[in-house]
């Protein structure tokens, strides 16, 4: 397969488009080769500066790529894993993170872990020195939790970060190591609010519908207005409602904070766009045209106009830091060996805070995506923005480290969504459909490396969302690193041989986190029972007839109970959901993997998916709470009897 070409293209397109990392044909799901359009290719070059729109084009781009990788020239950045050489083109000094210099030739093995710079042969560029490996995850089990769906005697409509620390501390206690949240990246401080914690208006900034009203300075000195503001929990979650009521209260409690303002100019940033979106509304690429970038005079006087609500943004970001820092504490103190692990999302909304304090550094009108497949046979298009990774290079990375390290700031481990991302991603161009877009390639030695080094400081694992067809060079690169990798029970099956049943669990990749199923799969009754197909007939969504679904149902059900009865999971002749469940967790928690997650939604035999991937308005994503009450959740007979056999492995 190395060999193929793209023979509708001419060799020197072909050259330079991989000459800067733009795919020119793919494999498909039928593991086929599939050349990428004319249109994509120049359309991609184009977004990266690059002009092909002619065959002159071309040559000249050439020549400028053969003099840019001359030898006597560094890139931008270098990223050198801490056991790795790497020769220089003349001698050249390095500038440490504690402002320390040395002298060198080349650059050995052994420099000291960090961001450093190098100056060499006339350049200034970002060395960056990256661990090899993390430490080895400890083995540990814990909850996959959807913190909006949770719901306590204190919480205002939706799950909070008080529920989170109460959460961490209980379960710790019980011998839980982890709790894996779904993102809780900041969406636009306006209405609507996005159901989606996977459509963020920034992933550097924490959302402030998780904030625990009750526990911000000032409450008791007006709890009883505060409390009249309290929204009442329905069947689904209402975000609006949730964001309404809080931010009344939240406006009430400000001024007794005594708040004296923050120099950190990155949260200045970013509170200034919400004030801004107040006022001109979420979608940057809508505001007046001298506000359309972070940098111009008309940003900076309007910030000094909106000087309260800059601040008042600055001010809940802070808040939500100090009441995540509570949570970890919890799961410390409780005993937790990996702690609060969060979830970051493949991408941001592009108007949104992110793509409007960053646009210097993601590719222009460009939305992430994936090629058409056996579901999906015109393609994904997410709507979210891009990194260019031709400008991580130039800007040392920069954005992307900044992000992680807010994030892990208050993280015991991170689970990267779509990780194969780091190595390419499916780019859907301005005006295009999804079909007629190709792979750009990113750095992995850059984004895996930055990921590991961050994540080694911060004392957290990490957790590769690696589902589906994934490259075998994503797989290795994660295991190479001790990045751990991610094993599902519905996927628990050879590719080739789909029918013939699941795996021998102790077939399964140790290195992984382990579950029974996702946000986006069917809960273990859901499945069991067949909700999942007639939800999905109900809303149109099957690829095929409704009695092949069920067939395809009945069949991976049976084969599921001949996999638990074979390794001794399940006895009874004609056992009930719930016993299947209890059975599906003790046979999850004999795996080999480290980490091991059950799912409230699982344990407490709810029929419905967070998640229905194909829908938008006909089904309640992400606004499905807890059938119970964290309160009555604690209390569950069939809670305790899930932790006692995950503590028994």
């Amino acid at each position: 397969m190395e060999t193929y070409v793209n023979r509708d293209l001419e060799p020197g397109l072909v050259e330079l488009a991989e000459a800067h990392g733009v795919a020119t044909w793919y494999e498909n799901w039928r593991r086929q080769p599939t050349n990428v359009s004319r249109a994509a290719v120049t359309g991609t070059l184009r977004l990266l500066g690059v002009d092909a729109s002619t065959p002159d084009a071309v040559t000249a781009a050439l020549a400028s790529v053969r003099a840019a990788h001359d030898p006597g020239r560094l890139p931008g950045t270098v990223v050198l894993r801490e056991s790795a050489t790497r020769e220089l083109p003349s001698p050249g000094v390095i500038t440490f993170e504690d402002g320390s210099t040395r002298q060198v030739e080349s650059l050995d093995a052994g420099l000291p872990l960090g961001w450093h710079t190098l100056a060499c042969a006339g350049q200034e560029i970002t060395l960056v020195v990256v661990p090899d490996a993390l430490p080895e995850a400890p083995r540990a089990w814990g909850w996959m939790l959807q913190l909006y769906a949770v719901h306590s005697a204190d919480s205002w409509g939706m799950g909070d970060f008080g529920d989170l620390r109460t959460l961490a501390a209980w379960s710790g206690e019980s011998g839980a190591g982890l709790t894996l949240l779904n993102p809780l990246h900041a969406p636009a401080p306006v209405h609507p609010v996005p159901s989606s914690p996977y459509s963020p208006s920034s992933r550097r900034f924490w959302n402030p519908l998780y904030l625990r009203i009750s526990d911000v300075p000032g409450y008791s000195e007006r709890s009883a207005e505060i409390d009249a503001l309290r929204p009442p929990l329905g069947d689904l979650i209402d975000y609006d409602e949730v964001w309404r009521a809080k931010r009344a209260a939240l406006e009430l409690l400000f001024p007794l904070a005594g708040y004296a303002g923050t120099e950190d100019q990155d949260l200045r940033g970013y509170a200034t766009y919400c004030a801004i979106a107040e006022v001109h509304g979420a979608n940057w690429r809508g505001w007046p045209a001298e506000l359309r970038h972070p940098a111009t005079d008309a940003v900076a006087a309007l910030a000094t106009e909106l000087h309260d609500r800059v601040a008042f943004h600055c001010w809940l970001q802070e808040l939500c830091a100090t009441q995540l820092a509570a949570a970890n504490s919890a799961a410390a103190d409780a005993g937790m060996p990996v702690g609060i692990v969060h979830d970051l999302a493949v991408g941001i909304d592009p108007g949104g805070a992110d793509g409007w304090m960053l646009q210097d550094v993601l590719a222009s009108g460009v939305h992430a995506g994936a090629p058409p497949d056996a579901f999906n046979q015109l393609g994904q298009d997410w709507g979210l923005a891009a990194w260019r990774p031709d400008q991580l290079v130039a800007t040392g990375y920069r954005a992307y480290r900044d992000m992680l390290r807010g994030i892990l700031r208050h993280a015991g481990g991170l689970r990267v969504d779509h990780v194969a991302g780091l190595w390419r991603l499916w780019w859907v161009l301005p005006g295009a459909g999804a079909t007629d877009g190709t792979y750009v390639t990113y750095d992995p030695e850059a984004m895996a490396g930055i990921l590991a080094l961050e994540a080694h400081r911060a004392g957290a694992v990490v957790i590769g969302e690696d589902l589906g067809t994934v490259l075998p060079i994503v797989t290795r690169g994660l295991q190479r690193r001790n990045m751990l990798g991610s094993a599902v029970m519905w996927f628990a099956r050879d590719p080739d041989a789909w029918a013939d049943g699941f795996v021998p669990l102790a077939d399964w990749q140790p290195n992984a986190l382990a579950s029974i199923s996702t946000h986006d799969l069917p809960t273990a009754a859901g499945f069991l029972t067949e909700e999942h197909i007639r939800v999905r007939a109900e809303l149109e969504q099957l690829a095929g007839p409704v009695s092949e679904a069920e067939e395809e149902a009945r069949r991976d059900r049976k084969q599921l109970i001949a996999l638990l009865r074979a390794d001794g999971y399940l006895t009874a002749a004609d056992p009930s959901v719930d016993e299947i469940i209890a059975a599906m967790h003790e046979a999850l928690a004999a795996t080999p993997c480290r980490l091991v997650v059950a799912s409230p939604y699982d344990v407490l035999a709810e029929l419905r998916q967070p998640n229905l991937p194909g829908t938008v308005a006909q089904y309640p994503n992400w606004r499905i709470p807890l059938p119970v009450t964290l309160e009555e959740f604690r209390a569950d007979p069939r809670v305790e009897k899930i932790m006692k056999t995950l503590n028994t492995h």
